[in-house]
């Protein structure tokens, strides 16, 4: 039996539900998760009402601010209609990443989203600046609000979401069969893949869920849930009561409870303890102690019902009493330490029950309770099926096993090429050129008239083409065309994405009356490659401070 530990979703403001998603599960948890949510978002909406009369009073009190103020929204609605239809489809991307299906679907949105933010870092977030735009978030740990104005913060987040919806969906199979132990198996390593890419990829996040000893923590108590599905495997493929399939048995459930004591280990850090939730840390103490007593209790059945073989290398250390070629040779020498394996595993079962009355949560888990209380009298009828009336001597303390397993889980990382996106903002130009790395300066709008000795300028490369070089004296420069000029738009069409054949074959074919050319140009050329054209950044930077006032945390 799996009792798996799950991780909670980041949680986020409640939208609307919408169609193909599923609302947040109306848990307790959750339930007052989206009531702080609301609260806190309320708060928000007073803070900028209050900001925004503030400076509201300012600009009417000023005459020369409230012009600068009114020539500013002017420009901003005007490039705002520009691009609604794909800001319209950021904002419903956004709104449905919030609320994703526990399936592969709901994984597909997710990684949709992550990879749409890379292109909105290179078009939108210049490197050595700082947006005004806040990423709220709430910590999946101790729902305490966090909000930062990096993008990595909104990434990170929703890689942060991937992988714990990746271990609801391992927890969530059916592992009664081998297929449905794949299967969890695949999504738990998943998992584990996205926490470890966040720790070694994102730093200095500002809520403790995603600090390194918290994602160290999550990317071990993937793994042992990995282990523990090994072991199911092996249990169910394995139905024959063969001596080295017992002892197999007893190597893979001491595999199970080392890894889990490791997590548990993790867990008791200074850093990590005080916000790990108690019911978390109890289930991982009675999975250690729970596999610990199954893997004596296995050897014990190998060393009592069967005639051994291949007992060498089994503990860790020698046992006490006869050497164990003698032991394997006597029935009676095995019988005892059988009995002492049965004995250790008794202690170990009332342990795991011990920890999991102490538990609120876990003592309402009733299939918990029944599969504990199981095992526990199973290997109690053992112990007394060995014991004898007439056997006074003192049982003695059983070795430790060496913990062995058939399969050593992977961390597999995410790939996000398995998700491919279209930039939304595509219709702003090539990627490589129009991004926000380099400053462009305004639209400069030419009329270009052909002359007796041609246009005077040399074009080269394509989306965009580049005016390379200009004819001293000739009509380009006349027109006030400079070499590093890039073309974007010919008598008001876009050609942005134009090729170098289109270009030449326009100016080539106008006629006498000349052709309007719309022309950007780096300030300067040390800059890197690229930035997002100036008209269009501040428009869309403040749609998404319309757009990001709904987005809280993980």
């Amino acid at each position: 039996m799996c009792f798996s530990m799950l991780c909670i979703i980041h949680n986020l403001f409640p939208p609307p539900p919408l169609q193909g998603c599923d609302p947040c599960s109306q848990t307790q948890r959750s339930k007052l998760q989206h009531r702080r949510a609301r609260i806190n978002q309320q708060i928000n909406k007073e803070m900028r009402m209050r900001a925004g009369a503030e400076n509201l009073f300012r600009a009417t009190t000023n005459t020369k601010v409230k012009e600068t103020v009114a020539l500013e929204l002017s420009f901003v609605n005007s490039n705002l209609q520009l691009l609604k239809e794909e800001l319209e489809e950021l904002n419903s991307n956004m709104e449905a990443m919030r609320t994703p299906s526990r399936n592969e679907a709901g994984l597909e949105l997710l990684m949709e989203y992550y990879n749409q933010l890379y292109y909105l870092d290179q078009r939108f977030f210049p490197p050595h600046r700082t947006l005004g735009v806040h990423f709220h978030w709430y910590d999946s740990l101790t729902g305490v609000p966090s909000c930062q104005r990096a993008l990595a913060f909104e990434k990170g987040s929703v890689l942060f979401n991937v992988g714990a919806l990746y271990t609801q969906i391992g927890a969530r199979q059916d592992r009664s069969a081998t297929a449905g132990i794949d299967r969890a198996i695949d999504a738990f390593q998943r998992a584990a893949g996205a926490f470890n890419y966040l720790k070694e990829n994102f730093s200095n996040a500002p809520s403790l869920d995603m600090s390194g000893p918290s994602l160290c923590m999550l990317v071990r108590l993937m793994i042992a849930q990995v282990q523990e599905c090994v072991f199911e495997r092996v249990t169910l493929t394995t139905q024959d009561t063969h001596f080295i399939t017992q002892l197999q048995v007893a190597k893979e459930a001491a595999r199970v409870s080392d890894v889990y004591s490791l997590v548990l280990q993790t867990m008791s850090q200074t850093l990590v303890k005080d916000y790990v939730p108690f019911s978390w840390a109890s289930m991982v103490q009675v999975k250690a102690e729970h596999f610990r007593a199954l893997s004596h209790y296995n050897a014990a059945v190998a060393l009592c019902d069967h005639t051994p073989k291949a007992l060498f290398q089994f503990h860790v250390s020698t046992p006490a009493g006869p050497p164990l070629s003698q032991v394997l040779r006597d029935p009676e020498d095995r019988r005892k330490l059988g009995k002492a394996h049965l004995r250790c595993a008794v202690i170990r079962h009332e342990e795991a029950m011990r920890v999991h009355g102490l538990c609120k949560i876990l003592r309402k888990m009733d299939i918990l309770q029944e599969v504990l209380s199981f095992v526990y009298k199973r290997s109690l009828d053992k112990y007394s099926e060995m014991d004898r009336e007439d056997d006074f001597e003192e049982t003695a303390e059983a070795p430790e096993i060496h913990s062995q397993t058939q399969h050593k889980p992977d961390i597999t990382a995410p790939n996000f090429s398995t998700v491919p996106v279209t930039d939304i903002f595509q219709r702003l130009g090539p990627l490589s050129v129009f991004c926000a790395r380099a400053r462009w300066g305004p639209v400069r709008v030419v009329s270009l008239q052909r002359g007796d000795g041609g246009l005077g300028l040399t074009l080269r490369g394509d989306s965009p083409v580049l005016v390379a070089g200009v004819v001293p004296g000739g009509c380009a420069q006349e027109a006030g065309l400079r070499e590093g000029d890039y073309i974007v738009a010919v008598d008001g069409e876009d050609f942005k994405w134009a090729k170098h054949g289109e270009v030449v074959h326009i100016l080539k074919s106008c006629s006498d009356r000349g052709v309007q050319l719309s022309i950007i140009t780096l300030h300067t050329h040390d800059t890197q490659v690229g930035v997002v054209v100036s008209l269009c950044l501040d428009a869309c930077v403040c749609v998404l401070h319309l757009i990001c006032v709904c987005v809280t945390s993980h």
